[in-house]
C-alpha cells in the first residue's frame, strides 16, 4: 500500500481528497496536518511513502515545509498540489525537494496517477504546469539561508511575518518575553540583516513567503484553496 500525507490548512479540502483517493486499492491515508509546522511533526510519527502539500497555509509555507521534510524525511516523497500554477512556484518547489507538482483544477486522476509515479521513484508534472513550467538547469538551487534556523527560531519568524509583536509571540508560545526577544536577534544575525524588513524581503527572495504575496483577486478567480473539482462532486 502507498501511505499519503494530506497538507493542507482547509478541513474541507483534506475531507474530499481523502474520500476520494481512498477509493484506490493501493493507496491509504495515514495522517493529516493542517500547517507545515504540523507537517514536520506529523510525517515523523506517520512514515508517508507520498505527502501532498498545499502551498499557501498559515505559519509556515508548504515551500518551507518541503525543504526541511526533504532533509529530514528523505524517504518520503512531496507532491505540491496548488492552485498557483504558475512560475515561479514551481520552479520553487521543485528546487526545494518535490517530486511532483499538481494543479488543484486538475482532474483527480492527475492526483492519483502522480501518487503511484512518484512513489515508484519518477516525477509527476501536471500538464498545465508543465506548460508553463521553465526550464532552468545548469547553476543549481541556491540554499536556503533560513535552514540554519532551529525549530523555535522558525516559530518565531513566522509569527513575526504574520505580524505578531514580541509580548503576543511569548504568549502564544508560552515564552518569556525576554527569550523571545532573543530568538528574534538570533534570527536577524543568522541571516545577516538588520531589521524585520530586511528579513521580510529576504524571505521573499528565496520564496519563503511568495506564497502569502498573489494578488489576492487572481486568487479568488483560481480558488487555489479549493480542491480538485471531482473531489467534489
Amino acid at each position: 500500500m502507498i501511505r499519503v500525507m494530506l497538507v493542507d490548512d482547509h478541513q474541507m479540502v483534506r475531507s474530499a481528497m481523502r474520500a476520494v483517493i481512498e477509493r484506490s486499492e493501493d493507496i491509504v491515508i495515514v495522517g493529516e496536518a493542517d500547517s507545515g509546522e504540523a507537517a514536520l511533526a506529523r510525517a515523523l510519527d506517520c512514515a508517508p511513502h507520498v505527502i501532498l502539500m498545499d502551498l499557501s497555509m498559515p505559519g509556515m509555507g508548504g515551500l518551507e515545509a518541503t525543504r526541511r521534510l526533504s532533509r529530514r524525511l528523505p524517504g518520503a516523497r512531496v507532491i505540491a498540489l496548488s492552485g498557483y500554477v504558475e512560475e515561479p512556484y514551481p520552479s520553487q518547489m521543485l528546487a526545494a525537494g518535490a517530486a511532483g507538482y499538481i494543479g488543484k483544477d486538475s482532474d483527480i486522476g492527475d492526483v492519483v496517477k502522480g501518487i503511484r509515479k512518484v512513489h515508484a521513484g519518477g516525477r509527476y508534472i501536471s500538464g498545465e504546469v508543465a506548460g508553463n513550467l521553465a526550464v532552468c538547469r545548469g547553476a543549481g538551487a541556491q540554499a536556503s539561508p533560513f535552514e540554519a534556523l532551529s525549530e523555535r527560531e522558525s516559530q518565531v519568524m513566522m509569527r513575526i511575518f504574520n505580524g505578531d509583536s514580541l509580548p503576543v509571540i511569548a504568549q502564544a508560545l508560552s515564552l518569556s518575553p525576554k527569550t523571545v526577544s532573543t530568538y528574534h536577534r538570533r534570527i536577524l544575525d543568522k541571516l545577516g540583516v538588520h531589521t524585520d524588513v530586511e528579513l521580510t524581503l529576504l524571505a521573499v527572495r528565496f520564496g519563503l513567503l511568495a506564497e502569502k504575496l498573489g494578488d489576492e483577486c487572481a486568487r479568488r478567480r483560481a480558488a487555489p484553496d479549493s480542491p480538485p473539482a471531482e473531489l467534489l462532486q
